[in-house]
């Protein structure tokens, strides 16, 4: 029997998030039903709403959902009623690149993730006969119920705040998991961030666990630069302000041993490369599908740079996200600072605040913030 639930749904091309009253549909055999408690918005749903992956319209959106299980499917083994589970993207699980446990490259991801287009073609939501997709990262839980499949949902421990936890499935984990998952620097080494946004702050709390000493959040807003040295940065450089090479080199005049973008800004990547130490390793997480990489091919090969294109920080969700949880439990890795509280109704707001930088992460409560 289908459930009722509160979802914000994206009815056009740019148009505002509408707060409705859905049906959505039973669990398939390897689907779960999972009750949201929280959702992180993230700016990979406001480009989804604005176009950018090619998604269908009517579309319930939301990617960075936590809560407890209601109900799975009979093919289910993983996950069972009561757990508390964090959702992540979605992947087919039989591909090679899945096989290698590296299911972010799953050749089978852009259908699942951005096109409605999961295992089984279940439209999971409806409002009377009007179909509405859903299935966005194999979750779209901008809703107060949803279904996400078992390869995509990972159980965590239920000593913590399940409302907070959502974000590890996406922004923080990229963030974060990207710096110690794929960057993995020294101790004692240096980091530049480019875009001090949720994304790059955690890639500073990565930094900080890892054992960073020199840490330099780059970005235009204030706000934000105030926020990533409250969090750990040891400085902090406005970007647009002169010459971001320049700026970098005053901190470290021999160059920065790792970078990690977040803009997708090709004149600040080409920048950031010009500060970068022989053999600096510069991680790119972010860009419009029309944007092209700008740099000096000079620098990169008698520098010997490695630009390092990355997603999901090419990680196991079901291993990291759980090693996240356990850093959070230890008071190493506080990422719940990053977050405003919002009601869920108040999707729109938190978005406007997103885009303007007055939040960092948003998180969407179901229960009020």
């Amino acid at each position: 029997m289908p459930t009722s639930v509160t979802a914000a749904v994206t009815r056009a091309l740019g148009a505002p998030f509408s707060v409705e009253q859905l049906e959505l549909n039973d669990p398939l055999d390897d689907e779960v039903l999972v009750r949201i408690a929280a959702v992180g918005v993230c700016h990979t749903d406001i480009a989804a709403s604005n176009g950018m992956f090619g998604s269908p319209f009517p579309i319930v959106l939301g990617h960075e959902g936590a809560g407890v299980v209601e109900r799975v499917g009979a093919r289910v083994t993983r996950v069972k009623p009561g757990d508390h589970v964090v959702l992540s993207h979605d992947h087919c699980g039989h591909c090679v690149q899945c096989r290698q446990g590296r299911m972010v490259y799953c050749v089978e991801s852009p259908a699942r993730n951005f096109h409605a287009k999961g295992a089984g073609q279940n439209q999971p939501f409806a409002r009377g006969g009007e179909r509405i997709y859903g299935q966005f990262f194999g979750q779209s839980s901008f809703a107060s119920y949803t279904l996400s499949h078992e390869n995509n949902t990972t159980k965590v421990r239920d000593d913590l705040p399940i409302e907070l936890l959502g974000p590890l499935g996406c922004g923080v984990l990229t963030g974060a998991g990207g710096v110690i998952n794929v960057l993995r620097p020294e101790a004692g080494t240096s980091l530049v961030v480019l875009g001090a946004g949720s994304v790059g702050q955690s890639a500073i709390l990565g930094a900080l666990i890892c054992g960073c000493t020199t840490i330099v959040a780059v970005d235009t807003i204030d706000a934000k630069l105030a926020s990533a040295e409250a969090l750990g940065a040891t400085h902090r450089v406005r970007a647009g302000d002169g010459d971001l090479t320049a700026a970098l080199r005053a901190i470290l005049p021999h160059g920065f041993d790792y970078a990690f973008d977040t803009t997708g800004h090709p004149a600040s990547i080409a920048a950031l490369t010009e500060a970068m130490a022989p053999r600096g390793v510069v991680g790119l997480v972010a860009g419009d599908p029309g944007v092209k990489f700008e740099a000096r091919l000079t620098t990169l090969f008698q520098r010997g740079i490695t630009i390092r294109g990355m997603i999901q920080a090419e990680s196991v969700p079901n291993v990291l996200i759980p090693r996240l949880t356990d850093l959070y439990a230890s008071g190493r890795f506080p990422f719940d600072r990053l977050f405003r509280r919002y009601a869920f109704a108040d999707i729109n707001e938190a978005i406007h605040d997103a885009h303007t930088g007055a939040a960092v992460k948003p998180l969407l409560f179901f229960a009020g913030p």
